[in-house]
């Protein structure tokens, strides 16, 4: 069996946990909401809820999926990620959108560096598994 002293390290840990996290989420939602390369997605967002409830439903979903506490799914009773995005029709421009603005908030927050491709191959399957449209 696994010990926890045997057992590797979570995205989350390596990340070093909610601090890291929320500074991750927020610099991505400061540049979704600031940089021309994030405009698709912005207006998505303009078009549903708004961006103001995202940062705090993205930060707890990101706890979950990276192996920290499970706060979306507490909250939520679920954390589908296609669920949560079937409203939105979401194409190559949003997919891309959406990673140009992750990948520059994960450059701004000094994360380790080898994390990047990591946490960059986690965000690209999600982002291209949410594609619904050409």
């Amino acid at each position: 069996m696994n010990s926890a002293a045997t057992r590797p390290a979570s995205m989350f840990q390596q990340i070093g946990g909610e601090e890291p996290l929320r500074k991750l989420v927020n610099t991505f939602y400061d540049i979704v909401e600031t940089d021309p390369d994030g405009a698709p997605v912005h207006r998505l967002h303009l078009l549903g809820f708004g961006i103001s409830h995202l940062r705090q439903a993205q930060f707890e979903f990101l706890c979950g999926f990276f192996g920290g506490p499970q706060y979306y799914v507490e909250r939520m009773g679920h954390s589908n990620l296609r669920r949560m995005h079937e409203h939105v029709a979401i194409g190559s421009v949003e997919v891309k959108s959406w990673l140009t603005c992750m990948e520059r908030a994960i450059d701004a927050t000094a994360l380790d560096p080898v994390l990047k491709p990591r946490l960059m191959h986690f965000f690209t399957r999600a982002a291209e598994a949410l594609r619904n449209r050409d």
